[in-house]
């Protein structure tokens, strides 16, 4: 009769077991482990994930910038008909419809060609003063540990509990050797 609680009982110690090393994991490795964390997903993200130069590319493309292009000549439209007149009277007596028209195709045409020049050099600058690595370590850093442990164990759930299973599959397989063999003796 104790001979069929063998396999029940390494069951449940195998799925006791691999519990309990979940909960070491999830409550004392990863938390001891947070920074080394942030840093290496740090780093990963500032060096595999986000490229500037991809970030130059999309932001430079020409149908992106094309597109653009409707909302500079409208603004150009209000500041030569209207802004540049009140800010310069004597000039308005001398530029006419034609004479704004051709202004504004003339700069909409020098802007085309401006802008990813001033885009390229943005991010320049903006790649230079921002240290991306440091700032997603910094940020995962900044999580606390329970909200760690709270987002590992919501993202694996499934396959901790499959872990645990596991185990006390392991367990029960055990324990049937461990019954078959006592009574082959």
């Amino acid at each position: 009769m104790y001979i069929i609680f063998i396999p029940i009982v390494t069951a449940f110690l195998g799925w006791l077991i691999n519990t309990i090393a979940v909960n070491i994991l999830f409550r004392r490795i990863l938390p001891a482990k947070k920074q080394e964390l942030a840093n290496k997903l740090g780093a990963f993200a500032g060096n595999q994930l986000f490229s500037f130069e991809t970030l130059k590319t999309k932001l430079t493309d020409p149908e992106k910038i094309k597109s653009i292009i409707p909302l500079v000549e409208a603004h150009l439209d209000t500041f030569l008909r209207e802004k540049l007149p009140k800010a310069m009277p004597v000039l308005s007596m001398f530029i006419g419809d034609s004479i704004v028209n051709q202004i504004k195709s003339h700069l909409v045409a020098e802007l085309d060609t401006l802008f990813p020049v001033m885009i390229n050099q943005y991010l320049d600058n903006v790649e230079k003063d921002l240290d991306l690595e440091k700032m997603i370590s910094d940020k995962i850093s900044s999580i606390s540990s329970e909200q760690l442990q709270a987002i590992s164990q919501q993202f694996l759930h499934r396959e901790m509990r499959m872990f645990k299973l596991l185990g006390a599959f392991t367990g029960l397989v055990s324990g049937i050797v461990a019954v078959a063999a006592m009574c082959c003796r």
